[in-house]
């Protein structure tokens, strides 16, 4: 069995944040990886797609996105940026490592990975963010669609749905993007619970984030507030524009799903060929469920991305985990050194 003064389990955002955190504070870390490189969920995000904030608020601590610091960075981007960044860090990366099962084991935890080998360690850092697990909720009716059912974790490029009836369910960022990009090959109608709230990308000539942070909004412990308001889709126009044609076209959510069809509210029965759930994800920890860490709906207890239930346990990447950034690249890095000072201080004593 491996031990280790600190293990980090992921190597998206979070992960690589954190284990700078550790080498800031002395400490090496071990870093699993699931997959065969670095980068976490972005390598698998749809083609298009482009950052909402800029590329000045969307930088990991110690390397600078390249380029110019006002544009909006793409999906590949970010991908080439991350992998550059564990290039340069301070760590003991092990790619192809996905972490099966921990267990307490006395003062740490025992984690099992899928090559069958075992590490351990009193300060391990969950740094899987968010994302891991693409959430469908039912759709109403009684009977399962028939026609075909995606999740924006699936959706590459618009090219397959040439000609089809799509409707895009959520009216997030990437709902709205998906939604507008497939329309220039599809008849694409966006479902939403209530309308789209738009927020201008630049108020008066700043970009919103700038605000966030000027304000210090960005950072402030308001998560409860956060959580009661809508999902802002940023936009410089060009979005509020293209659902100005009529295609795409924005709608109440549909009432029922029979067959290959779908009821609107106002009891029109429309054929669709494509529901595409934009419905955002949530965090894949079933590996820490063996540890007590979780509620009765799979959910963290902690408190600040330190566990409460589980000493020498903590979390890095969570939304809204100490602030509206937790979850952003601009984010981790303050909830990393928060976490990796709180747990190697515990385990010091």
């Amino acid at each position: 069995m491996e031990d280790s003064p600190l293990i980090v389990i992921g190597a998206g955002q979070a992960g690589l944040a954190t284990a700078r955190a550790a080498h800031r504070a002395g400490v090496r870390a071990l870093v699993l990886e699931a997959s065969d490189r670095p980068g976490g969920s972005w390598p698998h995000y749809y083609d298009s797609l482009t950052l909402f904030s800029p590329a000045r608020f969307s930088s990991l601590p110690g390397l600078p996105m390249p380029g110019d610091p006002d544009r909006y960075p793409r999906r590949d981007e970010v991908v080439d940026y991350l992998r550059d960044y564990a290039a340069r860090s301070e760590m003991d990366l092990r790619c192809g490592r996905r972490v099966e099962r921990a267990e307490r084991d006395g003062s740490g935890l025992v984690l099992t990975l899928s090559d069958g080998s075992r590490a351990r360690s009193s300060a391990v850092v969950n740094a899987t963010g968010g994302f891991g697990r693409p959430h469908r909720p039912d759709l109403p009716g009684p009977t399962d669609f028939t026609g075909t059912v995606l999740h924006a974790a699936e959706y590459r490029s618009p090219g397959p749905f040439a000609g089809r009836r799509v409707v895009v369910v959520g009216g997030g960022n990437s709902g709205v993007q998906i939604a507008a990009e497939l329309a220039g090959t599809a008849r694409v109608s966006l479902a939403t619970r209530s309308p789209v709230a738009w927020t201008e990308q630049r108020p008066l000539g700043r970009d919103v984030h700038w605000w966030f942070v000027r304000s210090g909004l960005d950072v402030a412990p308001l998560s409860r507030l956060w959580r009661r308001i809508p999902v802002l889709v940023n936009d410089d126009g060009r979005y509020r524009a293209a659902f100005a044609t009529g295609n795409p076209d924005r709608r109440e959510m549909f009432t029922r799903v029979e067959g290959d069809k779908v009821t609107w509210p106002d009891g029109t029965v429309e054929k669709v060929d494509t529901l595409l759930l934009a419905t955002g994800y949530r965090p894949a920890l079933d590996h820490l469920a063996p540890t007590g860490a979780l509620d009765a709906e799979g959910r963290p207890r902690h408190r600040g991305g330190v566990s409460t239930t589980v000493p020498g346990l903590g979390y890095v990447g969570l939304e809204f985990q100490r602030s509206f950034s937790s979850a952003t690249l601009r984010g981790v890095g303050r909830d990393a050194r928060h976490v990796v000072r709180r747990l190697l201080r515990e385990a010091r004593r």
